[in-house]
């Protein structure tokens, strides 16, 4: 029988772990999806990769840099069966980590909803729940 000394048992009951909570009201799901943005009031249009999402908003990779506080106009693709669909929307861009894939000359951002009609939110919403099966 191992004994375990004054000194390690409060070690042991003093060891903590580690709790994380959830602070998102909307559950994230990872995809990669294309996407094609613009700024509000632009009308270059560019192409970029959503890296996950939710109804709230996307993470996502783009190859310039955009200020924080910036509207955009995006266009997600993706195939739904045989065919391609799209769900479009005006998100706003609430954080970004520069550093992120910088040397690829890709910029990592947290996009979130701003406008989203009904039916493009219906579309999201059964495309986050084929991607969560």
């Amino acid at each position: 029988m191992y004994k375990m000394n004054q000194q390690n048992q409060s070690a042991s009951q003093t060891k903590m772990g580690v709790l994380s909570i959830e602070k998102r009201k909307h559950p994230r799901f990872s995809v990669e999806l294309p996407l094609d943005y613009s700024r509000v009031d632009g009308k270059e249009t560019f192409g970029g990769m959503v890296a996950n999402a939710s109804e709230g908003g996307l993470l996502v990779y783009l190859p310039e840099r955009v200020a924080i506080g910036t509207l955009l106009k995006i266009e997600i693709f993706y195939v739904r069966g045989l065919e391609l669909d799209t769900v479009k929307a005006v998100a706003k861009v609430v954080w970004c980590d520069l550093a992120a894939r910088e040397s690829w000359g890709e910029h990592r951002y947290g996009l979130q909803f701003q406008y989203i009609e009904e039916k493009d939110f219906s579309r999201l919403t059964t495309l986050l729940k084929e991607v969560g099966k």
